[in-house]
């Protein structure tokens, strides 16, 4: 087993790069084996999601090559074996590979996703879009088989809920269905209109991605293409969080600026300096911080995927805050472990309510999920006493590339070691 050793009170200071997008590179992957030749994707994240889909797509026979920060990806050679468990089941994108296959075969038969443990995410949203084009949807014994009984035809599809997933997955499935299918109410974050660049670069004739409403007419082939992912906004937000709880003065290369709004706008209401430049934004943090209220909404407001590292920087803020998050009602079990280190927070039902303006203290903790592990990483740069040790390594990898050393490149005191998990009686 594996921990993070972090020992706080440095401000992080200096000039980070910013990885490709985590949440663009495990739909492009995918999207990818709907071409009739090699699609090269640059700017690629070495993650541990990123890891699992090479796996997974040498499995069903793509001919895959991941190196450096890119992958070339033939999708000529795919067979349409059942993956029902195993690799599936560690990866919540994983569910990419409907649409992906329905579009490629008019058929698919995957495993339900795993992925983090966020609460109920139902895939209802999903399966809906892909009965309005024609397909139909069963599931026996965890395993989803979609089948078209002909080709796919356009639809008119209106999504309940805004979802960036269910939104994607059904542009998969439509690029090559017969005629014009048009999504309403479509999630308009910047991934979504990643992935319609590089399917449009492929042939597709896709319009209307970063709106609510996307209309996608139908193509009979596409081509291979080579594409470079958008910068991560959440790993970018996750660093512009840490350099203000740390009263740092960070620069971020390779950001978008727009993407980032949301954050820059309540790290500002906080009282921290954000400035803004073409492709870099500067964080410098402050001395004392004003509480705020914080809500999650899908893109362009606050992301859900910043809630928990935020949650850990408002520790700070002199007063009381509020973070609410209306995407994932129970994407609080970071609190639990941030009490741990002398917060003082209080969860009641999709609201976090935090009084700030206490020190935060080392302690041995456990990263629950993803951005729980973001949370907690943020929380042990903050302390001023103790050494923070955080377990649960593996859920940190899915989405953060390189964290060690760029957190030491800009001064950091952190250090990732293999420990021995004693069990039983001493």
């Amino acid at each position: 087993m594996e921990k993070l050793f972090i020992t706080g009170g440095t401000p992080l200071q200096g000039k980070v790069t910013i990885s490709g997008a985590k949440n663009s590179a495990v739909a492009l992957i995918p999207a990818a084996l709907l071409a009739d030749g090699p699609v090269v994707i640059d700017n690629l994240p070495h993650i541990q999601d990123v890891d699992i889909y090479v796996e997974l797509l040498k499995e069903m026979g793509a001919d895959v090559l991941f190196e450096e920060d890119w992958m070339e990806i033939d999708g000529r050679a795919l067979t349409l074996d059942v993956m029902p468990n195993g690799r599936v089941k560690k990866l919540r994108a994983s569910y990419y590979l409907w649409g992906a296959l329905l579009g490629k075969f008019g058929e698919a038969r995957v495993g339900l996703p795993g992925g983090c443990d966020l609460g109920p995410r139902p895939v209802d949203l999903h399966i809906k879009g892909f009965e309005a084009l024609g397909a139909v949807v069963t599931n026996q014994n965890g395993v989803m088989t979609i089948k078209a009984p002909g080709r796919l035809r356009g639809a008119r599809i209106y999504l309940d809920l805004v979802s960036v997933g269910a939104t994607i997955n059904i542009m998969l499935a439509a690029t090559k269905a017969e005629g014009l299918t048009i999504i309403e109410n479509a999630a308009r974050e910047p991934e979504i209109v990643d992935v319609a660049t590089l399917l449009n670069n492929m042939g597709a004739n896709i319009k209307g991605a970063g709106t609510d409403v996307i209309r996608i007419q139908g193509v009979d082939q596409l081509r291979g293409c080579r594409h470079t992912i958008i910068p991560d906004r959440i790993e970018a937000g996750t660093y512009m969080i840490a350099a203000a709880a740390t009263r740092g003065d960070v620069t971020l290369e390779n950001v978008i600026p727009k993407h980032l709004e949301p954050i820059s706008a309540k790290l500002r209401e906080i009282g921290v300096t954000v400035i803004n430049e073409d492709d870099t934004v500067r964080v410098i943090g402050a001395e004392n911080y004003r509480a705020v209220d914080v809500k999650t909404s899908p893109y362009p407001g606050f992301p859900t995927d910043l809630q928990q590292p935020m949650t850990a920087l408002l520790t700070a803020a002199k007063g009381s805050s509020i973070i609410t998050d209306n995407i994932y009602g129970a994407r609080f079990r970071h609190v639990d472990e941030l009490r741990r280190m002398g917060a003082t927070i209080k969860v009641e039902g999709r609201s976090a309510l935090i009084d700030g303006g206490g020190k935060l203290l080392g302690a041995r903790v456990v990263a629950s999920d993803l951005r729980a592990g973001a949370a907690l990483v943020v929380a042990g740069l903050m302390t001023e006493g103790g050494v923070t040790e955080i377990e649960g390594l593996e859920h940190i990898d899915r989405g953060y590339e390189n964290l060690v050393r760029k957190l030491r490149h800009l001064g950091a005191t952190v250090r990732r070691l293999e420990v021995v998990k004693r069990t039983g009686h001493q």
